[in-house]
């Protein structure tokens, strides 16, 4: 296989911009950052763009076709957070190079009739195939039953533990039946015997305090339901936590559609009608809450050195999911946390070599030699104007570019 060589393009490392930097992939890998661009490669010319890893959204739920419309966008791995590309199912996946990657959860621990049930509408039912291998439910009522099912969910192929801290409040569901705090502790300290990761679905500041105190690794959401406080962002920091926020599904909550992305030339090419209408829609369940309370918070735990990584909690094509697509919306994401006040670098690196770290995917998040050769060419410069995410002219996936 012929080496390529991308050329004259600036470079975001992950970390921080290297400057501009010759790249040369080697079959699926990084082969060399910098130097001159081996005899005989393919040479891309990236004058006038930016190289950046390929983008990782942290918080998605799978769909058919959602793999491969992440791709088109450039999000080359998606972390499942609830759904069914566990190990045991996603052998095709990892060598398909037309499809982001993924890591799931599986099925969070959740009691019966708990989260997120109450979203479905009555007698809905999704239209895909079954996976060849049904993921485990492992809904728990008891500490006993939540730390019985760990090992179980890890043996199955679960990447990571999830928890869904949720009493239906922010949802419109007052009183859905949720986990209490001893059967969270009993799930975490069973995790940790297995050195597996935990993770949290909180949408409330006491659902957050529960998570914290557990000694939940990451929150999957953050919270929504009043303004931050020194005293609960000083709980997240000393948890040593990192927060997907995922603001643009709090939006949504909040009523706040995505239409003005959907409108975006740069979106509207990639989207089929199904997408675009679930993106002009929203779920509409907190109208109450304020979107400037949700970015102080972010501003907050940025300022205070928690890990701050980009998600967007993406399903499916279904309006009452609204306001969301695959890829697309973990661009408009990077739009919302440097509204939020975070500098475009520091969202970028929440998309790229953060969340990496944080998920332990050694292999990837950064533009260094040896690892994936997961990239991302986009017209511009990302790392003064955000939007510029948006521009793209080539994604590579393994080192097998994208076909347009």
């Amino acid at each position: 296989m012929a080496l390529t060589a991308i050329t004259n393009a600036q470079i975001f490392d992950g970390e921080k911009a290297v400057g501009v930097r010759t790249v040369v992939i080697d079959g699926g890998r990084i082969a060399r950052v910098g130097g001159d661009a081996p005899e005989g490669s393919e040479i891309v010319d990236g004058s006038g763009a930016t190289l950046l890893p390929g983008l990782i959204d942290a918080h998605v739920h799978s769909a058919p076709g959602s793999l491969a419309l992440a791709l088109r966008f450039g999000v080359t791995t998606e972390l499942e957070m609830q759904g069914m590309n566990t190990r045991e199912n996603r052998g095709a996946i990892t060598d398909d190079d037309t499809q982001a990657d993924v890591r799931s959860s599986g099925f969070a621990i959740t009691p019966p009739g708990g989260h997120p049930s109450e979203l479905m509408p009555e007698g809905f039912r999704p239209k895909w195939d079954l996976p060849p291998v049904m993921p485990l439910m492992p809904f728990s009522t008891t500490p006993g039953e939540a730390a019985a099912f760990v090992p179980q969910l890890l043996a199955r192929g679960s990447d990571f533990i999830k928890f869904m801290i949720d009493d239906g409040s922010v949802e419109g569901h007052p009183g859905l039946p949720a986990l209490d705090r001893a059967t969270v502790h009993a799930g975490v300290a069973e995790a940790k015997k297995y050195g597996a990761l935990t993770v949290a679905h909180a949408l409330t500041v006491e659902a957050t305090r529960t998570a914290a105190e557990a000694g939940i690794d990451g929150l999957t959401h953050v919270f929504m339901d009043q303004p931050h406080t020194a005293e609960i962002i000083s709980l997240i920091k000393d948890a040593g936590m990192f927060v997907i926020p995922c603001v643009t599904l709090n939006a949504s909550m909040m009523g706040i559609t995505g239409s003005e992305l959907a409108d975006d030339p740069r979106v509207a090419a990639r989207l089929d009608a199904d997408w675009d209408r679930t993106l002009r829609s929203s779920y509409d369940r907190y109208p109450q809450g304020k979107l400037n309370d949700v970015y102080d918070t972010v501003r907050a735990l940025d300022a205070a050195g928690v890990d701050v990584l980009a998600g967007t909690d993406v399903s499916m094509p279904e309006t009452f999911f609204g306001g969301l697509a695959h890829g697309a919306s973990l661009h408009h994401e990077l739009q919302y946390l440097v509204a939020a006040g975070l500098t475009p670098a520091r969202a970028l690196r929440a998309a790229t070599a953060t969340t990496a770290r944080r998920f332990r995917l050694s292999d990837r998040g950064r533009i260094a030699e040896g690892l994936r050769a997961d990239l991302l060419l986009v017209d511009g410069d990302p790392t003064s104007n955000i939007s510029d995410t948006l521009n793209t002219r080539a994604v590579w996936r393994r080192g097998t570019r994208m076909s347009a």
